[in-house]
């Protein structure tokens, strides 16, 4: 593809730190690197299914060195609206895809870098397959949970939030003689809760990946009163369910369930076995938007500069992943659909086991 010069680059689904660092390496590379131009777009897909579609230059002068330090993204994104089965007002679905492939033409781009979750990438890649345009996948999401590589861009910076969030809890906990549940983000995987509760010294983790039991949750409460313990600290990640398997979320019916509630079940439940005074705190979206710790920056400029030399060697449906100490890429199609869960014989749980920490399960 060396003699490609116009590429575009995006950012689709959720937000998170460390994008628009990405987006520096990004233009970094090909502009000086490779003398390409290199396009912006706007909200994702949603961009291209607006007329003109929303895009714009991005050149060196774009990038000062703020946006380096910048959460979020300067191009916006978004996390709805399928093109191939976009939901319209009157609750009818209708692919829209052809619309997208109509945009790639009108921004007249040779290669697309999209920075996004595994199911962002999924929508892109068959979009680029049906307008016959080289894509190169960008791991992002707070999560963790994109299969293929061992990190994903945001992560870092969300688990340091909770870490924080877990140091300002510990001192207030001591001086109240409380139980602190602190319910963090992670959607179907416990990776934040897991490397936050081990890094902030919790007590209690429990993820969706491991069950647990109440019994045993109020078991270390004791254990720790036995200690002469006067307080507790419980990391809860979202997607957890009760006791019963319950899934408890903040829109019941929706076609995409929004986890959120757990925590206070979790609270509640402590409070009723133990006697203990409890409060919660729900972390939410604070996960995201935090200035990115220098591992995001760093993983953010190692993979967009990797990116752009995959489109220069004409590679076409990979995704750059971080493996072994260096970074790689792999087919899009082994990491598609394939969601990287908490491993319960990994290293992070045999870790915490061994630190004592109660995972629920025993």
């Amino acid at each position: 593809m060396t003699n490609r010069r116009r590429i575009g680059v995006l950012t689709s689904g959720g937000d998170c730190a460390g994008l628009n660092a990405v987006l520096r390496a990004v233009v970094q590379r090909a502009v000086e690197g490779y003398g390409w131009h290199v396009v912006g777009i706007h909200k994702g897909t949603a961009g291209l299914l607006s007329r003109p579609v929303e895009a714009e230059t991005l050149d060196l002068s774009r990038f000062q060195g703020e946006l380096l330090r910048r959460a979020g993204t300067i191009l916006g994104t978004t996390n709805k609206g399928n093109p191939f089965n976009f939901p319209l007002p009157d609750g009818r679905r209708l692919d829209r895809s052809e619309e997208i492939v109509e945009g790639f033409r009108e921004l007249e781009i040779e290669g697309l870098i999209g920075i996004g979750g595994d199911g962002s990438l999924a929508i892109l890649s068959r979009l680029c397959e049906k307008a016959d345009l080289p894509l190169i996948g960008i791991p992002k999401t707070i999560d963790n949970d994109v299969a293929g590589t061992e990190v994903a861009i945001g992560y870092a910076t969300a688990v340091g939030v909770a870490t924080d969030a877990l140091d300002h809890l510990q001192p207030t906990a001591a001086s109240h003689d409380r139980i602190m549940v602190l319910e963090v983000m992670g959607r179907d995987a416990g990776h934040i809760a897991l490397a936050a509760g081990i890094a902030g010294g919790a007590d209690i983790i429990l993820v969706p990946e491991i069950p647990y039991s109440l019994d045993n949750l109020k078991r270390k409460i004791d254990e720790l009163r036995r200690r002469d313990r006067n307080f507790a600290l419980v990391v809860v990640a979202e997607a957890v369910r009760t006791e019963e398997g319950e899934a408890v979320t903040a829109s019941p019916g929706a076609a995409k369930a929004r986890y959120g509630g757990i925590g206070h079940y979790i609270g509640q439940k402590l409070a009723e076995a133990t006697g203990a005074e409890v409060r919660v705190t729900v972390l939410g979206h604070v996960q995201r938007g935090g200035t990115p710790v220098p591992r995001d920056r760093l993983m953010a400029s190692i993979f967009g500069v990797h990116a752009v030399d995959l489109l220069a060697a004409g590679k076409r449906d990979r995704m750059v992943a971080w493996s072994g100490r260096t970074v790689t890429d792999l087919a899009l199609v082994d990491v598609v659909d394939q969601p990287h869960r908490v491993d319960p014989q990994g290293a992070l749980v045999h870790a915490a086991r061994g630190l004592g920490i109660c995972l629920g399960d025993r």
